[in-house]
């Protein structure tokens, strides 16, 4: 029995090492593709020293400090300004993307968002585009990282796949210094015999932390600033407040319609119905009767529309047992099979369960209006901080944002509290909706014996 675990831990500690020598590996060729680019990023820094060149040397005419003049100077230097700043914008953008897939470093895009508004004249355009481009300081950082990357951040990267190749290399053909006392060339450096292995596994332990700490000198360059994310931020806030805005007016408007169109009318026409009644109660009971009945029909109706309106204000549900009864109470009443899963320990604020629930009965419309399904799943749960709603139905799929699906709306919804709207829904189905609203949960209500 013992001999077993022991036989066990043995193949568990070498699939181990197998699997950091691949992930080892597979890091120090990531970290080749990132000299690679890196390599490439010395050809804009070069268009951007030609473009010093070309202006010092101006610069110097102008003082008298050269002689003649020197033709094409500025062209030059503008057009390869022009072509460094957009192949280091690229390059940077490829940067931030192999950083989060092989650096698990996510990085943020840090630059001004373009200006929209419209320019009959195309020089014009393309000057405020360019003074755009030159204005945003994440466009000189992207610069900055050119060099930064062909310097520390190729030692980073290109450091394990060194150790890794040297020491295989000295491992199976060892090589040995010259003894005529000629100075060693670089394949004499290789390190030789037994050490080469040692380097091997040094390098393959190493490639993934070093490629790691290379996704973190990019992310110092290439992210956001401290200044950038607040203006971030600001423009977002202020977004999300214009469109919360909006859809505020649109609610009282809507609000405004059905009041005047629905209950005003009713309890108008009621009050005109009793009026008649009282001038026929004396003379002709029988018709004073039955106006009055039907008063009394027309005020229950009035009634019933009040209260719809205000249940598509805040259920009464939702304010009395929270959201997960009131997304039961949805799926009881929708007209087809709803499952719904989970529980949360606690409610959330008011205002992040009231979007979250019309969040879902807008959904729910959805897939009876469009999805053509005959089942709909909806997960509750909480964790991290974050209110997370799944919703997936076997319908035909095809809904995306902007489709007049409503989904667009459910968005502006949630961007009130920073929550985010993912929607995958391939033609054919099925389609899955995940919400997440940043939150906190009330703590949960106790109670002594």
């Amino acid at each position: 029995m013992s001999g077993a675990v022991v036989t066990g831990g043995t193949r568990t500690w070498w699939r181990r090492c197998l699997e950091r020598a691949v992930d080892g590996a597979v890091a120090a060729v990531r970290g080749l593709v990132l000299c690679g680019l890196a390599a490439i990023g010395l050809i804009p820094l070069a268009g951007v020293a030609l473009t010093l060149l070309y202006v010092m040397r101006g610069a110097g005419e102008l003082l008298g400090l050269h002689g003649g003049p020197y033709p094409g100077k500025l062209g030059a230097a503008t057009i390869a300004l022009i072509a460094s700043i957009p192949a280091s914008r690229r390059l940077a953008k490829f940067t931030r993307y192999l950083a989060g897939r092989w650096c698990r470093v996510a990085i943020a895009a840090p630059y001004r968002p373009m200006p929209r508004d419209a320019e009959p004249n195309l020089v014009k355009l393309l000057v405020r585009r360019a003074g755009w481009l030159l204005g945003d300081p994440a466009t000189w950082r992207d610069l900055l990282w050119l060099p930064v990357a062909a310097s520390g951040g190729l030692l980073l990267a290109a450091a394990p796949a060194g150790f890794v190749l040297g020491g295989a290399v000295g491992a199976i053909a060892p090589l040995r210094l010259p003894g005529d006392g000629s100075p060693p060339h670089l394949l004499h450096l290789v390190v030789t015999g037994p050490a080469g292995f040692v380097a091997v596994a040094l390098g393959l332990f190493a490639a993934p932390m070093l490629l790691h700490a290379y996704g973190n000198l990019a992310s110092e360059l290439l992210g956001p600033t401290r200044g950038s994310q607040l203006e971030q931020r600001v423009t977002h806030l202020a977004r999300t407040r214009s469109d919360t805005l909006d859809a505020g007016a649109v609610e009282l408007r809507r609000i405004e319609r059905d009041l005047h169109d629905g209950a005003q009318a009713r309890l108008v026409a009621m009050g005109m119905t009793l009026e008649v009644a009282g001038q026929l109660v004396d003379t002709e009971p029988a018709a004073a009767k039955a106006l009055l009945a039907e008063a009394r029909q027309s005020s229950a109706k009035a009634l019933a529309e009040l209260r719809d309106l205000v249940r598509g204000i805040h259920p009464p549900v939702l304010a009395d047992r929270g959201l997960t009864a009131a997304i039961s109470a949805l799926a009881l009443d929708s007209q087809v099979w709803v499952s719904v899963d989970g529980d949360l320990p606690s409610r959330p604020s008011p205002p992040v369960e009231s979007a979250a629930y019309f969040a879902v009965s807008e959904l729910l419309a959805n897939v009876v209006k469009h999805a053509e399904a005959r089942r709909v799943w909806i997960d509750l749960r909480h964790d991290n901080a974050m209110l997370r709603i799944g919703v997936t139905d076997d319908g035909v799929g095809g809904a995306a944002p902007g489709h007049g699906s409503g989904l667009r709306g459910i968005e502006r919804r949630l961007a009130a509290f920073d929550g985010v709207l993912a929607v995958s829904s391939p033609p054919g189905g099925p389609t899955v909706v995940n919400m997440e609203i940043p939150c906190e949960l009330s703590s949960p209500k106790t109670s002594s014996c």
